[in-house]
């Protein structure tokens, strides 16, 4: 009778979980991962700002192109520019003036009469003046100034590119607190289930000793509070699996309730600490940032120095349309040139900016070695509190065997009436407590590795940690 009201709880507990997991989308965690990084939002717009970037990197390449320009102008003078004789001849050297008015004796001796030119005028141009054309100007040499503009802006997009990956890895990490921690949930909860059904089998056997005349009604006092507590413990877990489960869902972007398919594991063992410490240095994307603002500022130094540099150019105009003046007609209608910009004072303080640049250099390059020193420091405290999970977890296989042979002696006695309600209810909620302590060690150890796989940028690699934990543990149990 009392195994079949065990059963009869069993059940009820498989259907606590089986009501849990109705309607819920069931996803192993690397799949979760893969959910994640297209569904987050901050991974999208981390990736927009990566675009952003490289959109002004390619739009700094123009910067070696010549600029073209098509103009036109329109220009209204007070009036009309004229030219008189008279200002043609106060222009003449003297040898011409002579040359002239020899022509016009010679003329009159012929009888040919030149005139009073003096008086006559003749319009050069018009007061509304009209005309266009095509410019170009074309850097030949800058002092460097558009390469380390080009460098700037590289380094703003390996910085993005940074950036993201950092993003990444911290998403990637709350993936696993927030995954695993309903794994827990659930685990704890399924302890505490089987708890409650052992309990309330002792609870009714304990009733049934009482009628019997056999203990004290103490004794089954002691029983049903210890399953009303039990009870009441077991409706918190529920809540709060309801509320990790929620928390997951929320985080994948997902309308459908999410249930995880993985579970919690340990590996025996794992690789030394320097292969996670010398991926780290070699790969931690917060590295990357200060390389990218170190070029950056190398960038800025030579930008700086480019302007004590002459600057030379090529130029060109040709006229599309003028009006038909004297004036439009004796200007050329194209011209090329060569031009070069001496800087001989200038107000932007470059010597100055040269100098910050140094120190954010300096700055840098600072901030670097107290990055690697925090690195190796977090790297290793993180791989201790794995190997402290690790060891916990195998150091309660043999308390847990004890745990279970004690529950089995003290339910045995307590039926044989050498042993008090207490007893039983101590050694059962003494081998909960184990077996939770072993869940909660598993999930500091899985979220320890999940830390170091994200130092690393080795996250990838997690499902080889999960198989390799599934696969000792099924060799174990056939053994």
């Amino acid at each position: 009778m009392l195994k079949k009201q065990k059963t009869n709880m069993l059940i009820v507990a498989a259907s606590l979980l089986m009501a849990f997991s109705a309607h819920a989308q069931e996803i192993r965690f690397a799949d979760a991962w893969t959910l994640l990084q297209k569904k987050n939002n901050s991974l999208a717009a981390q990736r927009a700002n990566v675009t952003r970037y490289q959109q002004l990197e390619k739009a700094d390449e123009s910067l070696y192109l010549p600029s073209i320009t098509l103009g036109a102008n329109y220009t209204r003078l007070d009036d009309d520019i004229t030219l008189s004789g008279g200002q043609l001849l106060e222009s003449l050297d003297s040898s011409s003036q002579a040359a002239l008015a020899g022509l016009a004796s010679s003329l009159a001796q012929l009888g040919i009469d030149f005139g009073d030119i003096t008086g006559a005028t003749s319009t050069i141009a018009e007061k509304d003046m009209f005309n266009s054309s095509i410019r170009a100007i074309w850097p030949i040499f800058t002092g460097g100034r558009i390469s380390a503009a080009h460098d700037y802006a590289a380094g703003l997009t390996e910085e993005a590119v940074a950036q993201l990956k950092m993003e990444t890895q911290a998403r990637y990490e709350d993936l696993g607190k927030y995954y695993f921690s309903v794994v827990l949930a659930k685990e704890v909860l399924e302890t505490r289930l089987s708890v409650e059904a052992g309990l309330k089998e002792h609870r009714d056997f304990a009733l049934k000793l009482e009628q019997q005349g056999q203990i004290a009604k103490v004794e089954r006092l002691q029983a049903e509070a210890s399953l009303a507590k039990a009870v009441v413990d077991r409706k918190k877990l529920q809540k709060d699996l309801y509320i990790a489960s929620s928390a997951l869902t929320k985080i994948l972007n997902q309308t459908s309730k999410v249930t995880p398919q993985s579970e919690l594991f340990i590996n025996r063992t794992l690789p030394p600490i320097s292969a996670f410490t010398d991926q780290t240095l070699a790969t931690y994307p917060g590295l990357d940032i200060l390389n990218a603002k170190e070029k950056q500022a190398d960038s800025s130094i030579k930008a700086e120095k480019g302007k004590y540099y002459p600057e030379v150019f090529l130029y060109g105009d040709y006229v599309l349309y003028e009006d038909d003046s004297i004036a439009s007609e004796l200007a050329p209608d194209w011209f090329v040139g060569i031009g070069v910009n001496v800087p001989l004072m200038e107000r932007t303080g470059r010597s100055d900016k040269i100098r910050a640049s140094h120190s954010a250099r300096l700055q840098i390059r600072h901030l670097r070695y107290q990055a690697k020193q925090d690195l190796t420091v977090l790297v290793e405290k993180t791989y201790f509190e794995a190997e402290q999970a690790i060891e916990e977890f195998q150091g309660l296989d043999a308390s847990l065997a004890l745990a279970e042979e004690n529950l089995k002696l003290r339910k045995k006695a307590f039926n044989q009436g050498l042993s008090t309600s207490l007893d039983v209810i101590d050694a059962e909620l003494y081998m909960a407590s184990i077996k939770t302590q072993q869940q909660v060690a598993s999930f500091n150890y899985v979220i320890a590795l999940n830390k170091l796989l994200a130092l690393s940028s080795n996250m990838s690699t997690f499902t080889d940690y999960e198989l390799n934990a599934l696969q000792l543990n099924r060799v174990e149990d056939k053994s």
